[in-house]
């Protein structure tokens, strides 16, 4: 998984971080549509003082929960983070003022869902919107894991496990501890690929729909002329 990501944010342009303890965490947005799951991953990788490259997969959420898409406090809507490398963009801090957690220091940007229904339109572009709006990492619960979303995310990174949070908030404070309180966070949004492919084909069928009409036309038009 490593070399894949590394590919991946290479072909992106994306800043890789080789120190050690350097944290590189990376978000990947699934291609799953379906709200109120888990069903994303935060990607955490670095090298140690060796040299040799470790890597961790955490189950996460980069999407609002149900109850935040249907019950926006935006008039806009609901936030869902916008693709992209945002560097030096967060940093440990207090999320709600409850928990330690890596917050949002630097502006970002969104993309909300103005329709505010339970699902966001991937077809649409919506509404972009840039700014500090908390979008922040944290976890779900205090203890254990959590299965829904619900309520725990309104366009926030969140670990659906809390023995992961604390072994990811371990790792930042080295991080810290070597570099400085500041993080860079990289989403990926494999719904693009899915969102291409299913608009490939619906122009694939359109056109093959018009092509069709237009030999039926011309059938048409020399069985008049006979």
């Amino acid at each position: 998984m490593l070399l894949k990501s590394l590919q991946i944010l290479r072909s992106k342009g994306y800043r890789i971080y080789q120190k050690p303890y350097q944290l590189n965490i990376v978000g990947y947005r699934s291609r799953f549509v379906r709200s109120n799951r888990f069903d994303d991953e935060i990607h955490v990788f670095y090298t140690n003082d060796k040299q040799k490259w470790v890597y961790h997969i955490f189950k996460a959420t980069t999407d609002p929960g149900q109850y935040w898409l249907e019950n926006s406090g935006h008039p806009k809507g609901t936030a869902f983070l916008k693709k992209g490398q945002y560097k030096n963009a967060y940093r440990i801090g207090m999320h709600r003022g409850i928990y330690p957690a890596l917050v949002q220091t630097t502006d970002v940007q969104v993309i909300r869902n103005y329709e505010r229904k339970g699902l966001f339109k991937w077809f649409e572009s919506g509404y972009e919107d840039t700014g500090r709006f908390g979008i922040n990492i944290h976890r779900a619960r205090k203890k254990g894991t959590t299965k829904k979303i619900d309520r725990f995310s309104a366009g926030c990174l969140v670990f659906a496990n809390a023995i992961d949070f604390k072994h990811f908030m371990n790792l930042s404070k080295q991080h810290r501890r070597r570099y400085g309180n500041s993080f860079t966070l990289t989403l990926v949004d494999f719904r693009d690929e899915r969102r291409r492919i299913l608009s490939t084909i619906a122009w694939g069928s359109l056109v093959l729909a018009a092509v069709a009409g237009g030999i039926i036309a011309h059938r048409m038009y020399q069985n008049e002329n006979i």
